[in-house]
């Protein structure tokens, strides 16, 4: 996995890959235990997890555009000559 750096603060970043498997995302809660000589980190909350394409991570603030939308709608030129 690899060798990383704990910051003055006592942080460290977990990696992405590991991120994902534990579907952690920014405000997940997670736990660390002691077992013998080595730290465990643990996931609390139960988030679903995240696939690893990113696929439906983005929220949308408006409503969704309706399936039967007419695009073209928009580019035919109004009667007032807007």
């Amino acid at each position: 996995m690899g060798t990383f750096s704990v910051t003055s603060k006592g942080q460290v970043t977990v990696p992405k890959a590991v991120r994902q498997k534990l579907g952690i995302r920014t405000g997940s809660q997670v736990r660390f235990s002691i077992v013998g000589d080595r730290v465990e980190l643990a996931r609390v909350d139960a988030h679903a997890p995240v696939s690893e394409s990113g696929a439906a991570m983005l929220r949308r603030k408006r409503a969704a555009v309706p399936a039967d939308f007419d695009v073209a709608s928009l580019l035919r030129p109004r009667r007032d000559g807007r």
